[in-house]
């Protein structure tokens, strides 16, 4: 597919930067910083933002074994690990935000309005996502122990290949599905003034809104990195993308540092704070089921 018998192999086809690598490694170990305070101090614990956290470790890890690559590029345990780690974060921040979703629906009480019932919704996507991580990890162990075999690699290749295209359909599908109860929400006069009513619905003037904007923008940047990751590894180890550095920072680098970012500023602890997190059966909860709903209803009663 990418790589023919025909073309040598090369770990990088380039020199590695180490400026780019260790100002990208601080700019992640700054932001992933405050997000390890917001989960420690965030009542109740967002318990669910643990995988986003651990995608942000990752990718300090990853950016910081990436700097001894330059003077030691033909390492192929410094190209496998830091190659994994950075390839792997975007899928964990996603687990992350696929759980964020139900909780403004269920708040809301605008359950109704979603594409996909609520007690459905983690379900649904974080399997996708594991799914996607799980065949990424196994693409990119097979590429790394087969980088002195051509017929190795591609398949580790395609593998991974996979694994991209099926992060991009459940993180497109997820997309629709948030665009989907938002124009629901906002055609619905009954919720949106349910909404309006709500005493902690808000924070710092924003109101519900502003959490779907978030997974907007989150999302938007993940999808733009999983097509560039995606054309990359179609083009193959002689592509034209993986030959240039410049195009992993901006278009992976940057982006999942804004994603990062974004979060901060939309923290769940914070935008859905309150009321929004904060009521009986739902403090340390993943899921929003019916069961749980139910349990609430009689401890209020």
């Amino acid at each position: 597919m990418a790589i023919n018998d025909t073309i040598d192999f090369e770990l990088f086809r380039y020199s590695p930067s180490q400026a780019a690598a260790g100002l990208f490694a601080a700019l992640f170990l700054a932001t992933t910083a405050v997000h390890i305070h917001q989960l420690v101090k965030s009542r109740p614990r967002a318990w669910y933002f643990t995988p986003f956290v651990i995608g942000g470790l990752f990718q300090i890890t990853g950016y910081t074994i990436r700097i001894p690559t330059h003077t030691n590029p033909e390492s192929v345990p410094l190209f496998a690990t830091q190659g994994i780690l950075i390839l792997l974060a975007p899928p964990l921040y996603a687990a992350t935000i696929y759980m964020v979703l139900g909780r403004p629906i269920t708040f809301l009480n605008s359950e109704h309005l979603s594409l996909i019932p609520v007690k459905w919704t983690t379900k649904v996507f974080v399997t996708g996502d594991i799914l996607a991580f799980l065949m990424q990890v196994a693409g990119a162990g097979i590429m790394s122990a087969g980088s002195n075999s051509v017929d190795s690699y591609k398949t580790g290749e395609n593998v991974t290949v996979a694994g991209l295209g099926v992060q991009l359909a459940f993180f497109g599908f997820f997309t629709v599905t948030c665009v989907v109860f938002h124009r629901r929400m906002r055609r619905n006069s009954t919720a949106t003034a349910g909404a309006e009513e709500k005493p902690n619905g808000t924070l710092r003037g924003q109101s519900w809104e502003s959490v779907l904007l978030a997974l907007y923008t989150v999302s938007g940047l993940i999808l733009v990195r999983s097509v560039f990751r995606l054309v990359e590894y179609i083009q193959g180890n002689d592509g034209y993308l993986i030959s240039h550095e410049v195009f992993m920072y901006v278009f992976d680098a940057a982006l999942m540092f804004l994603v990062m970012v974004v979060m901060n500023v939309w923290h769940p602890s914070g935008v859905l704070g309150g009321s929004w997190m904060g009521r009986k059966g739902d403090a340390e909860s993943l899921e929003l089921d019916s069961s749980l709903r139910e349990l609430q209803a009689q401890s209020q009663s």
